[in-house]
């Protein structure tokens, strides 16, 4: 059976964090651009009046280590800070594209090439200038937890190879990291196709200009 990556999430199906799905068609690089754009304009954690010390050191420490990600390679990433980065994705601008892989293999296959090239599309945009991303591999439950571990971060790997080759993207900006098995999309069935995405978050935080 086809394997997918489970996101980041990404073969011709989407599914938003919304619950939105676009069922059998290539989802558009403007509605990625939507999902991705920080709401409201205001910094996660952070109220819209003065400043308290707490938020200030908390949102310090966040892009500190936001920035300590940059330029990692996936297998350096210890379990703790995969931890890390899934919570506080949690609250972040993102969106699952379900993307299918050649069998047993990180390679993306042809009917799946149309959405990596949208979100190549919407990442280049320039409202999202300077922004890093982490792009996260997820698989379904078949299979063992080591193979699927594996298997997603290479997965992950081969996106972010694509959009730094294809659109020129830095790959500063690109935080690939695999969750395996770990971390499905629907608890309740862990071996549904659905699981298998690669999710893009982006983390809001942005690289100073030069």
């Amino acid at each position: 059976m086809t394997r997918f990556l489970s996101i980041m999430t990404i073969g011709a199906a989407l599914s938003m964090t919304a619950g939105l799905a676009v069922a059998g068609d290539t989802v558009s690089a403007d509605k990625i651009l939507d999902a991705l754009k920080p709401k409201g304009g205001v910094t996660r954690g952070l109220s819209t009046g003065p400043q308290q010390p707490g938020d200030i050191a908390a949102k310090a420490k966040e892009t500190n280590f936001v920035d300590s990600l940059r330029n990692r390679k996936t297998r350096s990433l210890s379990l703790g800070e995969r931890q890390e980065i899934a919570e506080l994705a949690a609250s972040k601008p993102k969106i699952d594209l379900e993307i299918q892989f050649d069998y047993n293999s990180a390679d993306i296959s042809k009917n799946s090439v149309s959405a990596v090239q949208e979100l190549g599309k919407a990442l280049s945009d320039s409202t999202l200038k300077g922004s890093t991303f982490v792009v996260a591999g997820h698989t379904d439950a078949i299979g063992g937890e080591a193979y699927n571990q594996d298997l997603s971060e290479r997965r992950a790997d081969t996106i972010k190879r694509y959009l730094t080759e294809k659109y020129g993207l830095a790959g500063a900006n690109l935080v690939t990291v695999g969750y395996g098995k770990t971390k499905p999309k629907d608890a309740n069935a862990p071996m549904d196709p659905t699981n298998r995405r690669v999710q893009v978050v982006n983390m809001d935080s942005k690289t100073a200009a030069k």
